[in-house]
């Protein structure tokens, strides 16, 4: 019962995690093709708040990927570390130790 409710909470902050990354790549192409104006406090809130909860994750991905001209994949590539953890090592993981031997 613990094991399922653990592994729920992992699973839901995960999913909230995958939205915030969302959120804040279309937002920052919202900013860049000029649709929103980050002279508003409430988007330049936002895109701080953001940017403090997403950039310790980015960060050591851009350390070690190349210079890509100004495109950062280290997104992507944060959001492809929650899907193989969300349906490959948590599932797996599960069935370890729920499994009766």
């Amino acid at each position: 019962m613990v094991l399922v409710t653990l592994y729920q909470i992992i699973d839901l902050l995960l999913t909230v995690l995958w939205w915030i990354i969302m959120i804040q790549a279309i937002l920052s192409w919202l900013v860049v093709f000029n649709v929103i104006n980050t002279h508003s406090p409430f988007i330049r809130n936002v895109m701080v708040a953001l940017d403090r909860i997403t950039e310790p994750l980015y960060r050591p991905f851009r350390r070690i990927l190349p210079d890509f001209g100004g495109l950062d994949f280290s997104p992507l590539i944060v959001l492809l570390l929650i899907y193989i953890i969300q349906n490959i090592l948590l599932p797996n993981a599960m069935r370890t130790m729920v499994a009766p031997y």
